[in-house]
């Protein structure tokens, strides 16, 4: 059974191990999306996980439901043919999952917006590094700014693609996302959302010249307020150099009439 839909399977035994060690799963209702041909699927099985697999590519869809019609018929697994990053979600505590990497943005955005308890997660190397980046550095993006808003991002470990078949061209690397609370007040977080999302559109532009860009957004009136109300240096800056407490504040003050 070939590799489809950009998925790379995973298959090496202490990887997928480790990767179900990262976070107690015994008891615990868990995602997972892209099980593929079931390797993490049944490790966390046998860890004692009740699990809900979604799974976009029919044929390993029967393949899975022909490996575990045991555990689909006793009541631990139940398997989901579908699109992750659009079809509904059931009620989960945790995440575990080797993403196909084409889904790994809308994924990991659908995740801040729904309740968890943490996610342990495959991804492209250089996407986890992205989602890592320290705030307010050059490598920082919305990305970044986003996942860092609501949760903490721990890197695990690094997987070569000899770990997987066929190999990807590139490294994985497993991190562990866990929600907190707020470091500062957010008023309305689609408002939030949309300040990061405009201003890292416009990333070569100061935060005054993006702001200015996005009145038809934001409308004028609301523009004009926050070029007045913020501090010279925020406006000065691109937004890779500020702060989750600028991007709250400008968020703030557009949300309040």
């Amino acid at each position: 059974m070939g590799a489809r839909h950009d998925q790379h399977f995973l298959i090496d035994p202490t990887a997928v191990d480790r990767i179900v060690g990262a976070y107690p799963v015994e008891g615990r209702r868990v995602l997972e999306i892209g099980p593929g041909r079931g390797a993490l699927t049944a490790a966390l099985l046998g860890a004692g996980a009740s699990v809900t697999a979604i799974e976009y590519d029919r044929l390993l869809t029967e393949h899975l439901a022909t490996r575990f019609a045991p555990e689909i018929a006793a009541g631990r697994l139940d398997l989901v043919q579908g699109d992750a990053a659009r079809c509904p979600w059931p009620e989960f505590e945790l995440v575990v999952a080797n993403l196909p990497y084409s889904i790994s943005s809308p994924v990991v955005f659908r995740l801040l917006e729904s309740p968890y308890e943490a996610a342990v997660l495959m991804f492209q190397r250089e996407f986890a590094e992205r989602m890592r980046a320290p705030i307010g550095s050059s490598e920082c993006g919305r990305l970044s700014v986003m996942v860092q808003t609501w949760a903490r991002v721990e890197a695990c470990f690094v997987l070569p693609s000899s770990a997987f078949s066929p190999p990807p061209a590139v490294e994985s690397m497993v991190v562990r996302i866990t929600p907190r609370g707020l470091l500062f007040p957010i008023e309305d977080p689609a408002v939030y959302a949309d300040v990061v999302r405009v201003l890292f559109m416009q990333r070569r532009k100061t935060v005054r010249n993006g702001l200015r860009a996005a009145a038809g957004a934001f409308g004028r009136e609301a523009v004009d307020r926050l070029l007045t109300a913020l501090p010279a240096e925020v406006l000065a800056s691109r937004p890779e150099a500020l702060y989750l407490e600028d991007y709250a504040t400008i968020a703030n003050l557009l949300a309040t009439p």
